[in-house]
């Protein structure tokens, strides 16, 4: 019974989200290995060297998002942080965890960072189906609010300058662009968990302009306000209903 509950579950989150592409021209998603990986490749080609292969699960299991985004000053859009081999040894950028103290020293590791490979760390990926973490349909499938929730996973929020947490539970309702589809939600809780206010205010969403007639679908596939972060690294948009809850099955 189980067994087809969860089937019926799955074909009734793949009506959604056939209906959404119909509509919106969502993105290919890559493997779930390799979804929220990414190349850095500021200055690294220039220099005669394979670009960084990042991967955003094997370090979001031991870190929150605010630890690089807010205390190491990574631009939350890639390749627009200027990285540098001097900074990295300096103690800045990845040289904050990459020192051989925190995690393996960067110098004279070179090829191991500098792989050109968007797959980075996928023999690591398969730890996350040995253990119950809980699960998505989408992304890299893996509900990381809900494993933080369960202590699964008890990723730092910071390496050295420890910040304020800053309890803010305000839930809010998103009325959508179209009649037919059920408002957004949008809980803070579940993102201070992760982030820092400043992650999003004000350069992401600007609170002096109040409303959400500019939110739009077509915007947020641009890479603008949700599809910062939920086009590459957080669940796709293609789960709709994880932000429409009150959607209808088929439309």
């Amino acid at each position: 019974m189980t067994r087809l509950l969860f089937l019926v579950a799955v074909l009734a989150g793949l009506v959604v989200t056939l209906a959404a592409e119909a509509h919106f021209d969502m993105p290919p998603l890559p493997p779930r290995e390799e979804y929220g990986n990414i190349l850095i490749n500021r200055t690294s080609t220039q220099h005669g060297r394979k670009p960084v292969g990042f991967s955003h699960w094997l370090h979001r299991k031991k870190y929150t998002c605010r630890v690089c985004h807010n205390e190491l000053e990574f631009n939350m859009k890639v390749n627009t942080t200027e990285i540098t081999e001097l900074a990295n040894r300096a103690g800045k950028y990845c040289g904050a965890c990459h020192n051989g103290k925190i995690a393996f020293k960067a110098n004279g590791n070179c090829d191991k960072c500098h792989s050109g490979d968007i797959g980075y760390g996928r023999e690591k990926f398969n730890e996350f189906y040995e253990r119950p973490y809980p699960n998505t349909m989408f992304g890299d499938g893996i509900n990381w609010v809900e494993a933080q929730r369960q202590g699964l996973i008890t990723p730092s929020t910071y390496l050295k300058k420890k910040t304020q947490d800053i309890p803010f539970d305000k839930f809010l309702l998103l009325e959508s662009e179209w009649s037919i589809i059920a408002p957004s939600i949008f809980p803070h809780k579940a993102h201070t968990e992760w982030l820092d206010c400043e992650n999003c205010h004000p350069e992401i969403f600007n609170i002096k302009k109040k409303g959400t007639k500019h939110f739009t679908m077509s915007a947020m596939l641009n890479g603008q306000f949700c599809g910062v972060c939920h086009l590459s690294v957080a669940f796709p948009l293609d789960d709709c209903k994880r932000c429409h809850p009150g959607l209808k099955e088929g439309i």
